[in-house]
């Protein structure tokens, strides 16, 4: 089986991967941890040209910082998993489409991905990955909710 959890730098993402590691997997099951960056978008380097350079800058740091978030998450799955049973990647692209390619590239069996639990104007504002992937996955996805009372 092979199972892509999705993660970012967030609580949420830290319990789909705790969700995993406590499970049994069928024998020979594969994990991929997949981290996205959104791409920089150059109308937000303002109207001078010199600011360039820094959301340039600022993007690469972006991604060493994916770098190092999924390499971390990594070493908590080897433990469990074992090293030729777990692999990484971090993209730039727009998350949904992002983790969406991944799964059907790779191909996953299973997405997993921690929920931020919005609702109201947030959600409506920022959207849902997680419903989003559940609409157009091409396999089965678990979305992991932090319980309530650890929301508190």
């Amino acid at each position: 089986m092979n199972v892509l959890v999705a993660i970012d730098d967030s609580t949420f993402s830290d319990y789909a991967i705790e969700s995993v590691v406590e499970r049994t997997w069928p024998e020979g099951s594969k994990f991929r941890l997949l981290s996205v960056v959104e791409p920089f978008h150059p109308e937000h380097a303002g109207w001078h040209t010199s600011y360039l350079s820094v959301a340039v800058e600022a993007q690469n740091e972006l991604v060493e910082a994916a770098k190092r978030l999924v390499n971390d998450r990594v070493k908590r799955l080897t433990l469990t998993f074992g090293k030729p049973n777990v692999s990484a990647e971090i993209r730039e692209g727009y998350v949904t489409d992002t983790i969406l390619e991944s799964a059907k590239e790779w191909p996953a069996d299973l997405i997993v991905v921690g929920s931020h639990g919005r609702t109201g104007l947030t959600r409506l504002l920022l959207g849902s990955v997680s419903e989003a992937v559940v609409s157009q996955a091409p396999c089965s996805v678990e979305i992991v909710k932090v319980p309530r009372k650890q929301k508190a």
